[in-house]
């Protein structure tokens, strides 16, 4: 949030802001190692999630960690985050991969740290539920199903207690990680915070 209230402050301007103190003054190279390493690191938390929760949980009844709170169940989603759109596998798989190659061309604009990070969640939630797209079944190498891998969910909240709706949708670390990115991005723009780091003003202020 200090990131966010520093950057809300810097001068109302089309063009990123100078000086040393501003985001925009930060080199652009750290901000896409900061970018690329929190990826990496929700990629590499999503990809060990499932593998050992495939090993162990794969057909088994569900491993209660909280009753009533939290409980992990392994399912195979063939539809969006939080198993929305299944049966759309294939069309998903190509927004996944849309999104990967946007954050990519993006983050060459990169000016500003809470964008970085924005897009870091981004990319390592939509690279960890690719990988399951294109290498898990039915899809992966020498299979004719390409592209339509299902994804592994495991983390179930409040199972059979969720108010207005009978569950939530079982998701993920990278479900997750979109789903924080999303939010971030949300008050980033609501902000006017621009990748570049300025800030434009609307024609109200």
């Amino acid at each position: 949030m200090r990131d966010l209230q520093a950057e809300g402050g810097a001068p109302v301007t089309g063009s990123p802001a100078t000086g040393t103190g501003g985001a925009a003054g930060r080199p652009r190279r750290r901000l896409f190692a900061v970018l690329v390493a929190l990826a990496a690191v929700i990629y590499a938390a999503d990809l060990a999630t499932k593998t050992v929760v495939l090993r162990s949980l794969e057909g088994e009844p569900p491993l209660v960690v909280i009753p009533g709170v939290l409980q992990f169940r392994v399912i195979f989603n063939s539809g969006a985050a939080f198993s929305i759109g299944t049966g759309m596998t294939f069309i998903f798989t190509f927004i996944a991969a849309g999104v990967v190659v946007a954050i990519v061309r993006t983050a060459r604009k990169l000016g500003s740290r809470s964008w970085a990070v924005t897009l870091g969640l981004l990319l390592g939630g939509a690279t960890g539920n690719l990988t399951d797209r294109l290498l898990r079944y039915p899809s992966g190498f020498g299979r004719s199903t390409q592209l339509q891998g299902h994804v592994v969910d495991f983390i179930e909240v409040l199972p059979g207690n969720f108010p207005v709706i009978d569950y939530f949708p079982v998701f993920n670390i990278a479900d997750s990680a979109i789903v924080c990115g999303g939010i971030l991005a949300v008050i980033l723009a609501w902000r006017n915070v621009q990748i570049d780091g300025s800030r434009e003003v609307s024609g109200n202020d």
